[in-house]
């Protein structure tokens, strides 16, 4: 018997039957140009399924133009439907399934000034807009509320049109929803504020309406923090409560993650963000690289660990009965087997696979290799690159690739 039996077994997530339990974690790619994607995101995707994962994600896909944080970020609208197809059509033609992950960034844009100020769960200065002039930001409103819930449904709807099988609600890192569920972010004193539960409304009634629109044709999933990983931040028996309330309003699967992009990187990717390669990529005299230098002033040294969101994930997977997808710090076939025997549906993986997008493949004959990643973190600076995100262990993208559209 294969050690890793039930980590190759299908999976099923609501309407949807995945061939194993490996996840590509949504990460961004830089593969798309004024929100059209492009032909090396299709290769991206298409090499994920080749390599055998069960299922793989496009990051970051936002549900209206407003809501990017990056100008060249996709954001859902009908005059990409084709292109959207083709990297739908090129994963299941290898046999994977394929998520869209589904964003708002409310105040966290960071990349480009959008004029007024920007929608977030309470008003005030705007720390992760202050690089690009997004310096306050808005409370929202009911009528607010309502229109970014029209959005991610309307955005759902069109993500099943162009054949995704999956779309994940973004509600970790410091994003709109996450805002909400986050006491870093909400101080609110209404209905939406104070208490976990409280926090939590909004994000779960997007969920309910996203469940009520498309449920049935597609598996819904929702990615939040197990923690994040910060003083005055949300605890792991928050996430609890939080994963309580999205089962409740239909979740079929949560993605596990943790940390915030500006109070916890480190947290984030379990070890402290390479400066050098943020350098090599910004430029040493950007704004964004002397910004990103000056936060890490503030972050502990952290030595990188395998499984490093586990204790935290536990408590969340001791409260909820719904697949739940472990994510943080898999790098052997034994961490994988660990995740399924502590009761985890799935794993989800993003760094060991820019590093070899046959991972799956290769733990699948020889189930004692380990994966290759060093956790050097260089490929998060390439979220930044014009030729796309990319191990810099392998060879460099083909820059051709990330100038065409997707078709044509």
């Amino acid at each position: 018997m294969h050690p890793l039996e039930k980590a190759y077994s299908p999976l099923n997530i609501g309407p949807i039957t995945l061939r194993n339990r490996f996840i590509k974690s949504a990460a961004n790619e830089a593969m798309s140009i004024k929100g059209v994607p492009t032909k090396a995101l299709v290769k991206h995707h298409s090499d994920l399924a080749e390599g055998g994962v069960g299922m793989t994600t496009v990051a970051y896909m936002a549900v209206a133009k407003r809501g990017r944080t990056l100008p060249d970020q996709i954001w859902m609208r009908q005059d990409i439907a084709p292109d959207l197809r083709a990297i739908t059509d090129s994963v299941h033609q290898h046999g994977g399934a394929i998520s869209a992950q589904l964003t708002h960034g409310g105040a966290f844009v960071t990349g480009m000034f959008v004029p007024g100020r920007t929608i977030s769960s309470v008003s005030g200065l705007n720390p992760g807009g202050f690089m690009k002039g997004n310096i306050l930001t808005r409370a929202m409103k009911q009528k607010d509320m309502d229109a970014v819930t029209d959005q991610f449904v309307n955005a759902a709807l069109f993500a099943v049109e162009c054949g995704f099988d999956a779309v994940e609600l973004h509600m970790g890192h410091g994003y709109l929803l996450n805002q909400f569920i986050s006491p870093l972010s909400n101080k609110r004193n209404d209905e939406f504020g104070g208490s976990a539960e409280n926090r939590v409304k909004f994000p779960s009634r997007v969920l309910a309406a996203v469940k009520n629109a498309v449920g049935s044709r597609a598996a819904i999933l929702a990615k939040i923090n197990v923690a994040d990983g910060h003083k005055r931040g949300a605890t792991a028996e928050d996430a609890a409560i939080t994963a309580k309330s999205l089962c409740k309003a239909g979740a079929d699967m949560l993605v596990l993650s943790g940390g915030r992009n500006i109070e916890s990187t480190w947290f984030m990717f379990g070890s402290n963000m390479n400066l050098k390669a943020m350098e090599d990529v910004l430029g040493r005299r950007s704004l964004s690289a002397f910004m990103i230098k000056q936060a890490s002033k503030f972050a502990p040294k952290v030595e990188f660990k395998d499984m490093y969101f586990m204790k935290y994930s536990k408590m969340v997977r001791r409260a909820v009965d719904i697949p739940l997808a472990y994510l943080g710090g898999v790098r052997s076939a034994a961490n994988v087997k660990e995740a399924m025997e502590e009761g985890f549906d799935a794993v989800a993986l993003a760094r060991p696979l820019l590093r070899e997008p046959g991972l799956v493949n290769k733990w699948g004959s020889d189930p004692t290799s380990e994966s290759l990643c060093d956790n050097c973190n260089s490929c998060i600076a390439y979220i930044y690159h014009k030729d796309g995100t990319r191990c810099v262990y392998r060879p460099k993208n083909n820059p051709a690739l990330n100038l065409a559209r997707a078709v044509g």
